[in-house]
């Protein structure tokens, strides 16, 4: 009978990643579900982006532990895509596929033995997608089973057109061949909170998509993870104006595109309008700026002025409408006070 470390070596490496900044309450359990995996050959690169609680000493621990873990230290603090970055150019030469797990996630014990198995089954596929589970909700539904291989540029329509970026999910969700990730200098092309999006419409647009039909990885929601700064935010229609401006014209057809865009453009400019009659603070004005500048944008591609018009008539001829809203911004600063409030204790 083979050992584990014989079976390993007939298969090809993985090198996985986790870039990791003051996450002590969650990296042992994302360093252990790499561990407990049932595929044999694959590498372990943990970044610390200097972090100041005990995130470092929870690594060091289990690298004395495990040959195939490296603990490196950046010189000096950097953003989260340029911590992603500088992991990504720490996997080994001799790695055949690059699997990031963010440090505030984890993945199921099967999870590299089935993407690699679809990806070695189709040397097409680029990027290996999986269902995972948010929270207490599964995400990725909308291929038919058992459809195992999508060709890219449609899967890349599916995302644009479809709001469908669930294919892809996080950059935990999915599996990609190393050497896509070595042609590039930057393999995330923005430095925005879905730049892992953009990142897999560039490799689909010359190469398939694989899926595997079950729940492979897991993303704590927005409350629980490192991304809760951006609850009521609400980026998703941002995300949906850039996408259909930024690369609509690329993966779709001249009058699909030219109606997708209408659609996301209303959508979009009537949120701004309406979010702009609920005084929303700062933050959000800014977050959504940088958004778009991020694609060379403005508030005035989105048409803002026009839609802001629309909903003052709107609210002037629609007194209902316009009592409501004051009731909901009423209970809206209350709870924002509420929570204010109690994060200070």
């Amino acid at each position: 009978m083979a050992t584990q470390t014989e079976e390993g070596s007939k298969q090809p490496l993985v090198s996985v990643v986790t870039p990791f900044y003051n996450t002590e309450a969650y990296l042992a359990e994302c360093i252990e579900s790499v561990l407990a995996q049932t595929y044999a050959n694959w590498e372990y690169v943990l970044v610390n982006n200097l972090s100041t609680d005990a995130s470092r000493s929870i690594c060091e621990r289990y690298a004395r532990k495990d040959r195939r873990i490296r603990l490196l230290d950046n010189v000096q603090h950097v953003g989260q895509v340029d911590n992603f970055e500088g992991g990504l150019k720490q996997i080994s030469p001799r790695s055949k596929y690059c699997k990031m797990v963010l440090a505030d996630d984890w993945i199921f014990p099967e999870c590299l033995e089935r993407m690699v198995e679809v990806a070695e089954s189709h040397p097409t596929v680029g990027i290996v997608s999986a269902y995972r589970l948010f929270g207490k909700e599964v995400l990725g539904d909308g291929l038919p089973y058992p459809s195992t291989v999508v060709p890219g540029r449609e899967a890349a329509r599916i995302i644009i057109k479809c709001d469908g970026y669930y294919l892809t999910g996080s950059p935990t969700t999915i599996l990609v061949r190393a050497d896509l990730v070595r042609q590039f200098d930057r393999f995330y092309p923005g430095a925005w909170i879905h730049e892992d999006i953009e990142s897999c419409l560039r490799i689909l647009a010359d190469h398939d998509l694989g899926f595997v039909h079950q729940v492979l990885s897991f993303s704590r929601t927005n409350e629980d993870s490192v991304l809760s700064s951006f609850h009521g935010i609400n980026p998703g229609l941002l995300r949906r104006f850039l996408f259909a401006r930024q690369y609509g014209p690329q993966f779709l057809k001249t009058n699909e595109q030219q109606e997708h865009l209408q659609r996301v453009t209303e959508d979009y400019g009537s949120f701004l309008a309406s979010s702009l009659f609920e005084f929303r603070d700062k933050k959000f004005w800014e977050f959504h700026r940088q958004g778009l500048q991020s694609a060379g944008c403005s508030f005035a591609d989105v048409g803002l002025t026009k839609y802001a018009l629309l909903e003052l008539l709107d609210l002037i001829f629609n007194p209902k409408k316009t009592v409501g809203r004051y009731f909901r911004l009423v209970k809206a600063r209350r709870e924002r006070s509420w929570e204010t409030s109690h994060d200070k204790h």
